[in-house]
């Protein structure tokens, strides 16, 4: 089966139901995703499906076929982070950073789909993500400060 995990093509020989995030992890060593729950309750498992938030973790292969697949690898690099990860980073809300890569992606899944939430919209959206750390209001300040790293880097490409 042919995956298009972070803008490249993967071949993989696995079972069609096998859960995406065992392939992320054991086959191609995108190692972001994490083992939470295994029942879709926890979030820390979240990768981007065609630009929407889903469990990895019951998350089968056959429902994967042309399907855009983004990890949190997908995003940005260590010199050059996506906004939402530099914004992250800045807030420091990361605590012992289990939850945080699939915070990341549902945030960041919030925010191409409606850039201009406010707090009710970004605290709904990431309802579904559980972080036991209590970082909740630097995860907040984080996705407001990606909002804002999107909104300079757009108006100064338009100026």
């Amino acid at each position: 089966m042919k995956l298009d995990i972070n803008n490249r093509q993967h071949d993989v020989d696995v079972d069609p139901r096998t859960p995406l995030l065992y392939v992320l992890r054991d086959d191609l060593k995108l190692n972001a995703a994490k083992f939470g729950c295994g029942l879709g309750q926890c979030g820390a498992c979240t990768v981007l499906v065609d630009g929407k938030p889903v469990f990895s973790c019951v998350t089968p292969l056959a429902l994967l076929a042309g399907k855009k697949i983004t990890t949190v690898e997908g995003l940005g690099t260590t010199d050059n982070p996506a906004p939402i990860q530099r914004a992250f980073i800045e807030e420091q809300a990361a605590q012992c950073g289990y939850c945080i890569a699939g915070m990341i992606m549902r945030a960041q899944a919030l925010l191409l789909g409606n850039p201009h939430a406010d707090d009710a919209e970004i605290r709904a959206w990431l309802e579904p993500n559980l972080c036991r750390c209590g970082t909740h209001m630097r995860i907040l300040r984080a996705v407001r400060r990606a909002q804002e790293l999107i909104k300079t880097a757009q108006t100064g490409a338009a100026g």
